[in-house]
């Protein structure tokens, strides 16, 4: 899996990301539930990855401010970079 920023070359200047297989995965679950375009979609795809790794969600994940610090942050890198966006503001 990609995740831009993991050793804080990405990191937003005001915030420090740091390596963290869960985080890393929740931000990808997270992202993968708001952005994708559909079952036959790549972003889609990442559920199967997910599921390989035995990663679960926890059940009260609805948006992106119910993740840990460092996963939002994750998170927040994945929409810059893969959406073109600057602002997570309204997620």
């Amino acid at each position: 899996m990609g995740w831009p920023g993991a050793h804080n070359g990405g990191a937003h200047p005001n915030k420090t990301m740091y390596w963290d297989r869960f985080d890393i995965c929740a931000a990808h679950w997270m992202f993968a539930m708001l952005w994708h375009d559909g079952q036959g979609s790549a972003t889609y795809a990442k559920f199967s990855q997910l599921e390989r790794l035995r990663f679960s969600p926890a059940p009260r994940w609805a948006k992106p401010a119910d993740l840990e610090a460092n996963a939002r942050e994750i998170y927040r890198q994945l929409v810059v970079t893969r959406c073109g966006l600057h602002s997570t503001a309204s997620a």
